[in-house]
């Protein structure tokens, strides 16, 4: 799989990639805009915005006749946003990319921002705060960040506060789109059973003369943490969700490729160390899994687990052991890893990868994020390749230097609130 890459006269970057035995494609828009670009009292806004752009056009004036439009040639489409970035694609059928294009620069450029519209999705988006409050297991990723990164951008929840959505305005709207949608801070990717020079010239036509300006910077994250660092997040549950993690690297970090091989060794499967130890051998926890996670400036390496309230002290305790014996191997807690169990671990991450970019919205979102937030643009062959070349030095390597060198940080959701209680767990 290769790409091609254009830059438009206005600074847009356009990516195509074909994928000859695909008849489908996907056109996918995505902004350098997410919540870490926005204040304490627009925060939630890029999220928001993402759903005020379905609402209605100077061209299509309602959410239906966008939504008839997309239903009417088989289509999907949908947004998300993170706190990097925010896209909006439509897939459907290789023959109606002009209509795709048509759509998403209307709806970017022309959006009405309905001032009743606004006030009709401030409902909805209350209720999708409720339902994330409502689900300790998604709701758990957002607490360990809020650990991180405390009261800055980094650390807020991407949907916001419930006060910022009851009183953000079209204005609000209007200034925000006017400090980061501008061309060259937006990518457009065409991935599918498409032509390259025919996907460029349509994207031309429809994109091409969007205004260029100055973007809004996000503020940096300072890593200056010393000691371990617990929140609890109190709520009556039946079962209590935890995370247990470090801090690491941004994305440009060599030790991406090594962080993300330790991940799968401890948490990425069935067969995985913790997995074994946590939910097998113990039967402490339903779900058990590790993850290597990076932005722009920063990162992080996480275990989540859901486990039973009554037991989470030892569910706790073995997380933290199995984590530091993997960085420290002795003869007698048997924990070296074994060139099968690294080769597994390849494997199972080259696997999955192979299997998300069967998808051509998948494969559309892997190049865009790369050209938004990385220094290179890398096919999947190499990705593979870089997975592959992996050793096990590497991956002791970073084990020590994070999962014991590194203070560690304990994110809860449950009835609890005594706090030096966990602290001590993870000194």
């Amino acid at each position: 799989m290769n790409y091609q890459r254009t830059v438009l006269s206005n600074g847009l970057r356009v990516l195509t990639v074909p994928m000859p035995s695909f008849e489908s494609a996907t056109v996918l828009v995505m902004v350098g805009a997410g919540s870490r670009y926005e204040n304490k009292k627009n925060n939630g806004i890029s999220h928001f915005l993402e759903h005020m752009a379905f609402k209605g056009t100077k061209k299509r004036p309602s959410a239906l006749h966008i939504s008839s439009l997309i239903d009417g040639i088989g289509g999907e489409f949908n947004a998300f946003t993170g706190k990097e970035t925010t896209g909006y694609y439509i897939k459907s059928s290789a023959n109606h990319i002009s209509l795709s294009l048509d759509v998403l620069s209307d709806m970017l450029r022309n959006s009405l921002l309905d001032p009743k519209e606004i006030d009709k999705e401030r409902g909805v988006i209350l209720e999708e705060i409720n339902l994330y409050e409502d689900t300790p297991m998604r709701k758990i990723g957002d607490v360990y960040e809020q650990l991180l990164y405390g009261d800055t951008p980094l650390g807020w929840d991407i949907a916001g506060e419930k006060e910022n959505i009851l009183s953000i305005k079209r204005e609000d709207f209007v200034d925000y789109m006017a400090s980061l949608y501008s061309a060259d801070n937006i990518t457009v990717v065409i991935a599918g059973g498409i032509q390259t020079d025919k996907s460029v010239k349509m994207i031309d036509k429809y994109m091409g003369n969007m205004k260029k300006f100055k973007t809004k910077a996000y503020e940096k994250i300072r890593e200056n943490q010393t000691k371990s660092a617990v929140l609890l997040k109190h709520k009556k549950t039946e079962q209590a969700q935890l995370a247990l993690g470090v801090r690491t690297v941004p994305n440009d970090s060599p030790e991406r490729y090594p962080l993300l091989i330790l991940s799968a060794i401890l948490g990425g499967g069935m067969s995985s160390r913790l997995f074994h130890e946590v939910r097998e051998k113990r039967g402490l926890a339903y779900y058990v899994r590790s993850n290597s996670d990076h932005y722009q400036d920063s990162g992080s390496f996480a275990s989540m687990a859901g486990v039973d309230p009554k037991r989470i002290t030892e569910a706790v305790e073995v997380m933290v052991d199995v984590s530091r014996k993997i960085a420290q191997p002795t003869t007698a807690n048997k924990a070296e890893i074994s060139p099968d169990e690294l080769k597994k671990a390849k494997e199972f991450v080259k696997g999955h990868t192979v299997l998300e970019l069967e998808d051509s919205r998948a494969v559309a979102g892997f190049y865009a994020s790369q050209e938004l937030l990385e220094k290179q643009i890398d096919n999947p062959e190499q990705v593979l390749k870089d997975i592959d070349a992996v050793t096990k030095e590497q991956v002791l390597d970073v084990a020590k230097r994070y999962l014991i060198k590194q203070p560690y940080n304990l994110a809860v959701i449950g009835d609890f609130k005594d706090r030096q209680m966990f602290e001590k767990l993870i000194k």
